[in-house]
């Protein structure tokens, strides 16, 4: 295999590193994607249960501002969103719609946030997964067109002439596709856990929402 890529042409060897250096980057964004989605669930499993055991929000507003916790997505939002609303409950004379409109609007601030940060590195991995087999292919069209230009200066043309040349070429397009598979497969992936994990995002500032829309009303009242 290494006599193969070492007796390759010097384009065919640059596709060769250039698939090689996607492959390289690809595997390390697709292990930091990983680590990072399963934190996420674990964060947003933990602040739920929180959450949900009946603590005040004001205590719990407190606790996660003394210890933020960088990969929880749901803590950001919740702190965005009571924030507003103890921001805006302050100011005398303000109207209860008028509050829960913008603690919506600073929670979809918030999530759009998230939504960035599930996203970082699925282009690059679409676009390694939609190019290598084209760059590899380039490889090996241009590998066996210097194959058949040698062929043609020969003295006799048999198998055992081309074949060599002919295999250092295909090497770029398999090199391509081991670059493109996984690329797209993790995309593939992260793409479904991260509309998941949004959309338990969604869900909870919409419960969250409509515990603080009976709050404001309440004290109204």
């Amino acid at each position: 295999m290494w006599s193969l890529v070492s007796n390759a042409s010097v384009v065919v060897q640059l596709v060769m590193l250039i698939l090689v250096a996607a492959s390289v980057t690809s595997w390390i964004m697709i292990f930091q994607r990983s680590a990072m989605l399963r934190a996420g669930r674990r964060a947003l499993d933990s602040f739920e249960e929180r959450f949900w055991s009946g603590i005040d929000l004001s205590k719990l507003y407190r606790q996660a501002g003394s210890n933020p916790d960088p990969d929880s997505g749901v803590e950001q939002i919740f702190r965005a969103g009571f924030k507003e609303f103890s921001r805006l409950r302050q100011q005398p004379g303000v109207d209860p719609d008028a509050v829960m409109e913008g603690v919506a609007r600073a929670m979809r601030v918030a999530i759009s946030r998230e939504e960035e940060k599930l996203e970082q590195s699925l282009p690059f991995l679409a676009t390694v997964g939609s190019t290598s087999p084209y760059v590899g292919l380039f490889g090996t069209v241009w590998g066996i067109m210097n194959s058949f230009r040698g062929l043609a200066t020969a003295q006799q043309a048999t198998l055992a002439t081309v074949a060599p040349g002919i295999a250092e070429a295909l090497i770029a397009t398999a090199i391509g596709l081991f670059a493109a598979i996984p690329a797209v497969i993790a995309y593939n992936r992260f793409a479904a856990r991260g509309e998941n994990l949004i959309g338990r995002y969604y869900t909870f500032a919409d419960e969250f929402q409509a515990i603080l829309h009976r709050k404001v009303h309440t004290s109204e009242d």
